[in-house]
């Protein structure tokens, strides 16, 4: 690191110590300005000349003003003003008193804003140079009174440059923090997003299969030593659930693995052209289910498709979890214009069983299906149905937002 730099990291860091230092300088240059004459007898001679006691006190107090100057701006400013009008008036010849008005000016102009700076620049150009021009010991046109109006107008201008250029390394820096800001905001945005549509396969994978072993296995358990056939019929279908939940909790799974680990499942997520292998499975376990559909044909998003098999395989398992074991359910997915309607009915308990039916809006179930609904820009309705029962009802657009735009 250079002089130059070390240098200014210590007054960077000590600002006050960097204006008593100016105002030392400052003091120094004028009391040498001070000694030198330009106008001799013989016109223009450089000859050595000694200020008077009030020049000196008013050059001390400007210089000492000067160590004031980023605290009170306006003040020193003031102030190193004053001192310069009475040097103007009384001076003769002048000592270059109006030296810290221009640094003070300086100040004001870098510290505050634009139209300030106009109006303060312009009244202390006028103030310094009118009171050099008709007050002064010299003409009105002396060059001396010109170069008043000059180096306060340069002093304005400066100060404005910097607080300009401040004021844009600052908006750059800004918008370099609010881009990076958005940028850890839309990845930890997107994390949550990817955890909670994991979460939701999850739940509807292993709540699904779950309850169809579990079914099976009672049935298993209860018929063993009366019919081993049907045990055998049953323990059958709950080794093939246990392996679809299997399969289907690797292919989620395998979505968290990192870019070294074993190669993840390639099988597609499932969708509506799986929908009677998934009624089949809750037929199996004895549930009866009635499907209609007149959506043949339509190609739907995977997110659509997706969304509408888990809400039904959700619907599903609700009811032969909370319905009772002689329950009947209604799927029915009909195509209506942009749309596609999906709807799960069930006419509740059959057998007498005290009920068990989800309350609106409660269980992970029900709310995983509304995220789901809500992800793909569709509408769900679900509630208890007039006479018992409960309804599912799902509009879900054939066309994605993307799909749409192009």
């Amino acid at each position: 690191m250079s002089t130059l730099a070390k240098a200014r990291c210590v007054f960077g860091a000590h600002p006050s110590t960097m204006d008593t230092a100016l105002a030392v300088a400052v003091l120094v240059c004028m009391v040498a300005g001070s000694f030198v004459d330009p106008h001799g007898p013989e016109g223009v001679n450089w000859s050595l000349r000694t200020p008077d006691a009030l020049s000196l006190a008013l050059m001390t107090a400007g210089a000492a003003a000067l160590a004031f100057r980023r605290r009170e701006p306006m003040a020193v400013l003031a102030v190193t003003g004053g001192v310069s009008v009475v040097e103007s008036i009384t001076g003769d010849p002048r000592a270059p008193v109006v030296m810290a008005a221009v640094i003070a000016l300086y100040t004001v102009a870098a510290s505050t804003d634009r139209p300030t700076t106009w109006r303060v620049g312009l009244l202390t150009m006028t103030v310094l140079t009118g009171a050099a021009m008709l007050a002064g010991s010299l003409p009105w046109y002396a060059q001396e009174n010109l170069a008043v109006f000059a180096w306060t107008g340069i002093g304005a201008t400066a100060g404005d440059a910097v607080r300009s250029r401040r004021a844009f390394v600052q908006a750059i820096r800004d918008r370099a923090e609010k881009a990076e800001r958005t940028r850890e905001e839309e990845a930890r945005r997107r994390v949550a997003e990817e955890r909670l549509r994991i979460a939701r396969d999850l739940h509807d994978v292993v709540a699904h299969h779950i309850a169809l072993v579990n079914v099976q296995a009672g049935v298993a358990s209860h018929v063993m030593d009366k019919r081993p056939d049907q045990a055998k019929e049953a323990l059958a279908h709950v080794r093939e659930a246990s392996r679809s939940a299997l399969d289907e909790l690797r292919a989620t799974v395998g979505l968290l693995r990192q870019s070294g680990d074993p190669e993840a499942p390639t099988e597609p997520a499932p969708g509506l052209a799986r929908l009677d292998e998934l009624v089949g499975t809750f037929q199996h376990a004895g549930l009866r289910v009635e499907l209609a559909r007149t959506d043949q044909g339509t190609e739907l998003p995977a997110a659509v498709d997706l969304a509408a098999y888990r809400i039904i395989q959700e619907a599903l398992t609700n009811v032969q979890k909370h319905a009772g074991r002689q329950a009947k359910a209604e799927v029915s997915v009909v195509r209506v214009g942009p749309d596609i309607e999906v709807t799960v009915l069930d006419d509740g308990l059959a057998d007498g069983e005290a009920p068990d039916a989800p309350a609106e809006g409660g269980g992970h179930g029900l709310l995983g299906m509304r995220e789901r609904v809500t992800a793909v820009r569709g509408t769900l309705t679900t509630g208890p149905r007039y006479g018992g029962g409960f309804r599912v009802h799902a509009i879900l657009p054939v066309k994605s937002r993307t799909d749409a735009a192009t």
